[in-house]
């Protein structure tokens, strides 16, 4: 199963999450959120055999057993070669820091019989991490975003995109906590296994 450990942002975060999305609802495009699916900023992200879940929970509870919340930056948005739609989260320390432990923690217990996605082929420099954790975004290509749309095929996502080229949309927030959650083939969550909140 593929599992996802993510930062879950604090409401100013979501909040401008909701609001693109209503603004693409206006343009005839349906966002993850608008599905109900969480907001949430991928740390790692990879696949596991179902008898890892309980040894997982139990080591990133423990990794993030003491975390403090801290600031979370938004700012601007990218669309991809193959049309999603993020929002682009500020890459700071602390969440590279939280992003590097978090991987460390989890990798000893994924699956090894991986495949690169497809869309991999656009980003061969992402190939050596994938192969040697599982996961094409780790360290030092960690990409931290927000994702909206994934595929958009709407004849109006150009224009949209565009407009938002103009008007960057920007948040400041804070990492609230860690999240576990089963995710789809688009990363998002389908089912919550566990939620670690941060001391303010």
């Amino acid at each position: 199963m593929s599992i996802d450990v993510y930062a879950i942002p604090s409401r100013s975060i979501v909040d401008l999450v909701a609001k693109t999305s209503s603004d693409l609802a206006r343009h005839g495009m349906r966002t993850f959120f608008a599905q109900g699916h969480a907001v949430h900023v991928t740390l790692y992200m990879t696949r596991y055999p179902m008898s890892a879940e309980p040894q997982l929970k139990a080591a990133v509870a423990r990794a993030v057993k003491d975390c403090r919340s801290f600031p979370l930056v938004v700012e601007g948005s990218e669309r991809t070669a193959s049309n999603w739609l993020f929002l682009r989260v500020g890459r700071s320390v602390a969440l590279q820091r939280l992003a590097d432990e978090i991987t460390l923690t989890a990798e000893p217990f994924r699956s090894r019989d991986v495949t690169p996605p497809a869309w991999m082929g656009e980003y061969p420099a992402k190939l050596p991490a994938f192969e040697r954790y599982g996961s094409p975004n780790v360290f030092m290509q960690f990409d931290p975003h927000l994702t909206l749309l994934a595929n958009e095929t709407h004849n109006g996502f150009a224009a949209f995109v565009a407009e938002l080229e103009k008007n960057p949309p920007r948040a400041n927030g804070t990492v609230e906590g860690v999240g576990i959650g089963i995710v789809d083939a688009n990363g998002q969550v389908v089912k919550t296994l566990a939620e670690y909140r941060c001391a303010p």
